[in-house]
């Protein structure tokens, strides 16, 4: 048997059923750490396959919505079971697909798992509140209601954690969803998508939709029967989603970041430097919230520089299916292409490449994206790497006088999602605090990883800031407000 006859084909979901798409088109999802492995074969939908997802969701939202919010819970729990039965299936896919290491792919699954969880059981809290009235012959009080079709697109980095934590609410809450996964990661969305499926969600109430963008966006954004979008990805195509919805849907953007750590003189440079590595390089620097900078104190600056590179140099780098790795394979050639194309940016504008930033093509290496974490010093703040988002394993390590001007370099760029300090001293960690410019603010902590009861989010360019992410708050999204006021007859009498 041939390679090409064992690749298995994936349907679209659509009104409950799993169907081709109507170009007959496919695509297949290959492994970045060996090109030559094809994971699985996908849909290559068009504008008429997002149109048929959306109007199938449109048709059942009347049913979804009144069905009760325990046997709702009771789907998204039934589904949290069957992802976590799968679990070492779907993680071996997940790093297949995204290239993380299997570890990070089991935490992953086993985080989506705990989000449909978490919202299941937030769901049964959604409620509106009475109000005063100044007429005692009326009761006001509010009521939240769904929204209705909910388009969701997602990135390929966290390919099923992040699609989980909108589904999940938007689900929960009654409104009926439209998935389109990121192309490099469709294996994984689509195991979601089934778990849901088979967990026992009503035809047409969760859809799901493969292939590019440019092919399926438009319909996605702009139909007349969505009426929310949530979309986690560049700030380039989120600005463009942004200009394109109709005045009525609302729209819930997370976009890039250039997060900061920033270290003190008072801080366990050791720990710090791991804090770096943890944050810049663990999953292969492709995360919103991965440290792109690390801001250190003139007087422990070279000290710092010399652990972060000894760090660096010292992590294995191979396929995230093989014992021992630290770092696998950027995703796709075009993330390998950008990353390179920084390192020959940053070396362009004088800053000093301690270590890495070099392609990887020799024996086991051969066929996998694969670039050797860098470490940039003497970058100062109007360089591009210190400006950009790489999403890549590049850190730019800045000098700073004092926490007042790192803080001023944190603050200057035009990103703000998640920002961390490395100190000892409460009045300093309160400072960075409050004068931080970003959502999320870490103290001795690396800037990635979110708890599934917080919100996350960032402001600037990294987000529309309207509504967050995770945590309770994220089911304000999902939901509207009405308001009713409700006339009582006079006793007689």
């Amino acid at each position: 048997m041939t390679v090409e006859t064992a690749v298995r084909t994936y349907m679209n979901l659509i009104n409950g059923e799993w169907v081709s798409s109507i170009s007959w088109l496919t695509f297949d999802s290959v492994n970045p750490a060996d090109t030559s492995d094809v994971v699985g074969r996908f849909q290559a939908s068009v504008a008429e396959d997002a149109v048929a997802a959306v109007e199938a969701a449109d048709a059942a939202f009347a049913g979804w919505k009144s069905v009760a919010p325990s046997r709702r819970a009771e789907i998204l729990y039934k589904a949290a079971e069957l992802l976590e039965a799968n679990l070492e299936r779907n993680a071996a896919e997940l790093t297949r697909e995204e290239g993380k290491t299997l570890a990070s792919s089991r935490m992953e699954v086993k985080r989506s798992a705990q989000t449909l969880r978490y919202y299941a059981s937030e769901g049964l809290n959604v409620a509106g509140e009475t109000l005063p009235s100044d007429d005692p012959t009326t009761f006001v009080y509010t009521k939240k209601e769904p929204l209705g079709v909910v388009t969701v697109i997602t990135p390929w980095n966290f390919p099923i954690s992040i699609p989980a934590r909108k589904i999940a609410p938007a689900l929960v809450t009654g409104n009926t969803v439209v998935f389109k996964p990121a192309s490099d990661t469709p294996l994984i969305a689509f195991r979601l998508v089934e778990a849901l499926h088979e967990a026992g969600l009503p035809a047409g109430v969760l859809n799901f939709v493969t292939g590019s963008a440019s092919k399926t966006a438009a319909p996605l954004t702009t139909h007349p029967a969505v009426k929310a979008v949530t979309f986690t990805g560049s700030t380039g195509a989120g600005e463009s989603i942004h200009r394109s919805v109709r005045l009525s849907t609302r729209v819930q953007l997370e976009l890039g970041g250039k997060n900061p750590l920033v270290v003190l003189e008072d801080a366990d440079l050791d720990h710090a430097a791991e804090l770096a590595v943890k944050g810049g390089f663990e999953l292969t620097g492709q995360a919103c919230t991965g440290t792109s900078r690390v801001i250190v104190m003139d007087a422990v600056y070279d000290a710092f520089v010399g652990k972060l590179a000894a760090k660096a140099k010292a992590l294995r780098i191979g396929s995230g299916l093989a014992a021992g790795v630290d770092v696998g394979p950027l995703a796709n050639a075009s993330q390998l292409d950008n990353v390179l194309s920084y390192v020959a940016i940053g070396l362009e504008e004088g800053a000093e490449l301690v270590c890495g930033g070099e392609r990887l093509t020799e024996g086991e290496y051969a066929s996998g994206y694969y670039v050797t974490p860098a470490v940039f010093a003497g970058v100062t703040p109007d360089m591009r790497i210190a400006q950009e988002e790489i999403f890549g394993p590049v850190i730019a390590v800045l000098r700073a006088g004092s926490l007042q001007e790192a803080v001023r370099i944190a603050n200057g760029v035009e990103y703000g999602l998640s920002a961390s300090i490395c100190t000892s001293d409460d009045t300093k960690m309160r400072y960075f605090v409050d004068h931080s410019e970003s959502g999320m603010v870490k103290i001795n902590r690396p800037t990635t990883g979110n708890a599934v009861n917080a919100p996350f989010g960032g402001v600037k360019m990294s987000s529309t800031a309207t509504y967050r992410e995770s945590g309770r708050g994220a089911l304000e999204f999902y939901t509207r407000v009405k308001t009713v006021y409700h006339g009582i007859a006079p006793l007689k009498g």
